[in-house]
C-alpha cells in the first residue's frame, strides 16, 4: 500500500480573471474548488493510475469536512487526523497570472495530534511506500520527517520525501528511497546555478552519496534527470506541449514514477512514467487523468 502525507492540506480555489487589475474589483472567468496539498496531490494521480493509496494528515473545520468529502468523491482513501480547532486553510490560485497563490496557514496541531499520526504510521510494513510531501506547519516540530524515518528504520518501508533545502538534506541518513528535487532547489542547496540537465547530475549524485537512494532532478521546460539506484543516469528533455497549469506537476511527477515503479520495477520505464504523468498535469487544466498520461508518454517513445 502506498501511503501519503499532507500536513497542511487545503481548499484550492481555483480561478481565472480576464484583464486582472490591482486596486479594482474583478470578477472571475471561470472557478474551481478541488482539494489540495502535495500528498493529496500524488494520490490523485495515482487514482487516476488506478494505484489504490491511503491519504493521511489533519484537517479541522467546515474547510477540513469539505477536504474529506471531495477526496472520497475523488476515489481517494483517506484516514485525517481531526484537529477540533481552527479551521484547514485555503489556497487562491490564480490562473489568469501564472504562479500566483495567496496560501492560508492552516489550523494548530499538537503533540497529541502528532502522536495519533505517529500511531497510524506504525501500522505501516515491510514494501509499503510512504510519500512525505511538502511544507511543515509551524506549529509542528521541524524535525517531524527525521522523527518519522526514525520511528519506521529497518522496517523495510519505502520513503519518498518531496520537500526543500534542509527539511530534504536532514533525512538523507535515513536512504530515502526516492528524492525529487527540482533543479532550482538542488542548485539552493549547492549554492549554484543550475539551468541544464548536464549540470544536475554531478548534484544529483552528491544528493546519493549523501545517503538517497534515487534523485528524480525536475526541470520544467528543460525536462528530467534520473540518478537511479542502480548506477544508470537517464535524462530526457520536455515533452512538446501548452503550459496550461503548473500547479501539481511536480506532485504528479512523483505519482507517475512510483506507479511506473511498481508496475516493472524498473527505473527507466518508471522515468518516463513520471515526465509524462507531471507534463500531462503540466498540460491540463487540473490533475493528469490516465489517458492524458498515456498520450504523453507515447510521444518519449
Amino acid at each position: 500500500m502506498i501511503y501519503t502525507v499532507t500536513f497542511n492540506p487545503s481548499l484550492d480555489y481555483i480561478v481565472s480573471v480576464e484583464d486582472f487589475r490591482l486596486g479594482l474589483t474583478n470578477r472571475t472567468s471561470s472557478e474551481l474548488i478541488l482539494p489540495g496539498g502535495k500528498g493529496i496531490n500524488v494520490s490523485t494521480v495515482l487514482g487516476n493510475l488506478g494505484i489504490e493509496s491511503t491519504a493521511l494528515g489533519f484537517v479541522a473545520g467546515f474547510t477540513g469536512a469539505e477536504i474529506c468529502k471531495e477526496t472520497e468523491a475523488a476515489g481517494i482513501r483517506s484516514d485525517f487526523i481531526q484537529i477540533e480547532e481552527g479551521i484547514s486553510r485555503i489556497n487562491l490560485k490564480l490562473k489568469s497570472i501564472d504562479g500566483t497563490e495567496i496560501n492560508g496557514q492552516g489550523p494548530d496541531i499538537s503533540e497529541e495530534k502528532v502522536s495519533m499520526l505517529m500511531e497510524k504510521l506504525d501500522a505501516l510494513k515491510a514494501e509499503d511506500v510512504l510519500v512525505l510531501a511538502g511544507s511543515i506547519p509551524a506549529s509542528m516540530p521541524d524535525d517531524i520527517y527525521q522523527k518519522i524515518m526514525e520511528r519506521l528504520k529497518g522496517r523495510g518501508v519505502r520513503i519518498v520525501v518531496d520537500a526543500t533545502k534542509d527539511l530534504l538534506l536532514n533525512v538523507l541518513d535515513y536512504q530515502p528511497f526516492l528524492i525529487k528535487p527540482n533543479n532550482h532547489e538542488l542548485g539552493e542547496i549547492f549554492g549554484v546555478n543550475l539551468s541544464t540537465r548536464d549540470e544536475v547530475i554531478p548534484y544529483g549524485r552528491k544528493m546519493q552519496e549523501k545517503g538517497a537512494r534515487n534523485v528524480l532532478i525536475s526541470m520544467a521546460g528543460e525536462g528530467a534527470v534520473l540518478i537511479a539506484e542502480d548506477g544508470q543516469v537517464y535524462t530526457s528533455p520536455a515533452p512538446k506541449g501548452t503550459l496550461v497549469n503548473g500547479v501539481g506537476a511536480g506532485d504528479s511527477m512523483v505519482a507517475g514514477f512510483l506507479a511506473g515503479w511498481l508496475k516493472q520495477r524498473d527505473y527507466e520505464y518508471a522515468f518516463h512514467m513520471g515526465i509524462a504523468a507531471g507534463s500531462a498535469s503540466a498540460f491540463s487544466e487540473y490533475l493528469a487523468t490516465r489517458s492524458e498520461i498515456e498520450a504523453v508518454y507515447k510521444t518519449l517513445m
